[in-house]
């Protein structure tokens, strides 16, 4: 039996993407294997149909679990409260209940200088990011203030560091960032427990930001100091199966940072 076993988790932004070497290339997709290995039951959502499919079958194949699939998508032109609420009644109908909520989802036109972002782009980052945070975790409060669940939310040193190219996907972290600290003062009383993490790993999409912007991501990106990037199933995924322990509750509203297998260090 797995340390999640009979736990719900929704993990958004959670389609399988793989490197260019074949690896795994998302930390949505680590976290649900991450998960999965521990035996929960999995909702993941995303734009891409097609990378939903692919994670859930072989997440289901490899580890037994059931995992419910939701296209889902916060943008500007959506009823994004409509969108949030209908993932987590779909989550409930299957499952009955939410234990985790993890707000992984994030797009942005990152490369771009802030004087030539255009509102579009700036509106990519906030709604795919920040927008997608507060209606999610609007919609699952009053499941998970039933359960004492957890809510795992995710910025970047982007905003933390001021990454050049990187002002709207900035933005929509550091908004992440002090929405995260509100949960957590507001909804600790609840027994819920509210998180962040600030992960630096090798994606796909960090890959085609090295392909498609190479002298942004020179400026941006640094080798962490034990040598490698964090790998997102067994250190960022890891850190999620850690902060769904009750016991590590007195971590409450703090700011987590993985680099490279360094650990957490609030």
């Amino acid at each position: 039996m797995g340390f999640l076993t009979g736990k719900t988790a929704i993990i958004t932004g959670a389609g399988r993407a793989v490197l260019s070497d074949g690896r795994c290339g998302s930390i949505g997709y680590g976290i649900a294997t991450a998960y999965a290995k521990e035996g929960a039951n999995i909702v993941i959502t995303g734009r891409n149909v097609k990378k939903l499919e692919s994670a859930k079958e072989e997440l289901e194949r490899l580890y037994g679990i059931k995992v419910l699939i939701l296209q889902a998508d916060i943008n500007a032109a959506a009823d994004n409260e409509a969108v949030a609420q209908k993932v987590v009644d779909e989550t409930i109908k299957t499952f009955g209940h939410i234990d985790v909520l993890i707000n992984n989802a994030q797009a942005s036109a990152s490369g771009v200088p802030l004087a030539e972002h255009t509102t579009d782009q700036f509106n990519l980052a906030l709604y795919s990011g920040l927008y997608a945070v507060f209606y999610y975790m609007k919609a699952c409060y009053p499941y998970l203030k039933e359960t004492k669940g957890s809510v795992i939310n995710f910025a970047s040193g982007a905003g933390l560091f001021g990454n050049y190219g990187q002002c709207a996907y900035a933005a929509a972290k550091e908004g992440i960032r002090g929405l995260t600290r509100v949960a957590a003062t507001e909804w600790g009383p609840d027994g819920i427990n509210v998180n962040i993490i600030c992960p630096i790993a090798w994606t796909a999409q960090l890959e085609n930001f090295q392909n498609n912007y190479p002298e942004a991501f020179k400026a941006n990106v640094k080798m962490p100091p034990m040598g490698h990037y964090g790998d997102p199933e067994t250190e960022i995924g890891r850190v999620c199966v850690q902060l769904a322990n009750p016991d590590f509750k007195y971590l409450t509203g703090e700011t987590l940072t993985l680099e490279g297998g360094m650990g957490l260090r609030p």
